[in-house]
This record gives structure tokens, sequence and C-alpha cells, in this order.
């Protein structure tokens, strides 16, 4: 049943995604603006908190910390929901290529042991919390994420960058499905476990599986390029995100995908958008540079005022 969503980062990728999910669907949606907006003041009366604050990798210990623990403070005080989009990073480097809610937390990396610890402070604090663990996202338009600012940017020029060994089946979700299906559980909260971390299959592709639905998608031939992995390598020493992004290339090697049969129980009439036309939706902006913008930046509602 609809109730009433503060959205935090709603300018960031799942943030604006979840925003028009929750619009769509009929829900009150609150934006948090951090340049003017006080989180108990916003949180106050809302029934699900979103949590889409995803600060650079450079900054995650400094700021995971303290963000986790001021929204589990209000969530607690307020009695709502939170419901983050969680990622494969606590699983770890030696992790079986099917992730599950039981796969252990093993990750000894830095990045893989900051997601651990979050995720452990919301399930100790009792907070109703949902846990909506999706692979790489593939969006509708530029985001900064793997697949268009590493992969695709160069589509113009008839080529294609692949990360990784193209054999290794890698787990990609495209994120208005995320959005939906995290609407769809956040309806049914009360009915969930308390702390409920539930995985998103989405497409389990190896690299050849991606390229040649990109060339179905783009209408064409596309040059396949590795990744130059040394440049970030070198740019390591002096560049902390530089550092983060080569600590975490061990997925791009690492066969991966992610259980779908929990949420297939849980939302047996939900169905996820063709891969064809999610890559489709996501080089839309490669070919009209305005249809991003008038397809996906505004919802048919309107969002409260915080």
């Amino acid at each position: 049943m609809p109730g009433t969503a503060l959205i935090l980062g709603p300018t960031g990728r799942f943030g604006r995604n979840a925003h028009m999910a929750f619009c769509e669907a009929g829900w009150r949606v609150r934006l948090f603006d951090r340049s003017r907006d006080d989180l108990w003041d916003a949180a106050w009366g809302a029934d699900v908190v979103v949590n889409g604050w995803n600060p650079p990798y450079q900054h995650w210990a400094r700021d995971l910390p303290g963000q986790t623990a001021r929204i589990i403070e209000v969530a607690q005080a307020i009695g709502a929901t939170v419901l983050i989009p969680a990622n494969v990073y606590p699983y770890g480097e030696s992790a079986p290529d099917l992730l599950t809610a039981s796969t252990p937390h093993a990750a000894t990396n830095t990045l893989g042991r900051l997601r651990t610890e979050m995720e452990a402070a919301y399930a100790a604090s009792g907070v109703r919390t949902i846990l909506l663990r999706a692979g790489d996202f593939i969006d509708t338009e530029p985001s900064g994420n793997w697949f268009d600012k590493i992969m695709t940017p160069r589509l113009k020029r008839g080529s294609f960058t692949y990360p990784g060994p193209l054999d290794r089946p890698h787990a990609w979700a495209f994120l208005p499905d995320v959005a939906r299906s995290a609407v769809a559980l956040a309806e049914q909260r009360k009915s969930l476990p308390r702390f409920a971390d539930i995985p998103f299959a989405g497409y389990t592709l190896t690299g050849t599986e991606l390229h040649a639905a990109l060339e179905q998608a783009w209408g064409g031939r596309l040059a396949l390029k590795p990744m130059p992995w040394w440049s970030l390598r070198l740019a390591a020493p002096a560049l902390p995100m530089a550092r983060h992004i080569v600590e975490m290339s061990y997925l791009w090697r690492m066969p991966h995908r992610l259980d779908p049969a929990p949420l297939a129980d849980l939302l047996p009439a939900f169905r996820p958008t063709p891969l064809i036309e999610a890559l489709s939706s996501a080089i839309e902006h490669q070919i009209d540079p305005d249809q991003p913008v008038t397809r996906r930046r505004l919802c048919r509602g309107k969002a409260q005022p915080v």
C-alpha cells in the first residue's frame, strides 16, 4: 500500500530512479536536499527511507559509518523502514558463482569490509531494513557507472570496451527494474523479515554475450577493445579513486550471478525489461541527446517539499 517515502540522494543514479518509481506507484515522495534539509525534520512521518547516499569510494571510510548511524537513529525513532540498494562487495573474491542471502560475507578488501560493516550495523539495530542486492547498474542516462563511463562512451566511433575476460558471467541490473522491485518490496515491508536481504538477479552475461546484445541494440558492428587496466594501476599510488577501482577489479575476473528465487517468490508478477530494450534505453542518449530528459527526468506526480 502506498505511503510516504523519503529519498536520500535523489539526484544519484539509484535515488533518481527510486523517485520515479515511488512517484509513479502513487507514493508521496520527499526529496532530501543536503544543502538545506535536516534529516530529522525530513524523515518525520515517512514510512520508508530510501538510502541513495553513495559517497565516492575514497570517502567511504570517512562517511559511511556516520551516515549509517544517523539513518539508523532516525529510522528507529520514527519506526520507518530503510531501503538500501546493496551490492556484491561483501562476498569477497573467493565467493561462489551463485550469490545468495546465505553466502558468507568474507570480503577482506577495504570497500568490501566497509559495506559488510554497514549492513551488519543495520542488522544489529533492529530497524526494519530491506537490502535489494544487485550487480552493476545499467541506467537510462549517463550516471558515471561502469556501463556508460567506461564501456560505451565510444559507440559512435564503433567500439565497445570490456574490463575483463570475455567468458566470465557477470551480474547486471537495469535501474528502472531495480527501482520498480524496490517499490513493490516496500509495499509488503511488514510481511518481510525485519532484516531482509533480497538478491536482484537482473541479467547474468559474459562479456561475449553483452557485446553481442549491445551490437543488436546499437544496430551495427562494434569493435571489442580490452580496458587498459595498466593506466589505472600506474595512477593508483597517487589517486585514491583509481586505487579503489583497481581494488574491485576482481569482480570482472570472478564468475558470479545473483539468486533469482527469493525475488520471484516475493514478486511473482514482476517482469524484468527485456535485455535489448534495456540496452537500447541505456544508449539512446548517444543517438538523441535530448531523449533521456524528455522521457525519464519528470515524474507524473509531484514530490512533496521537505
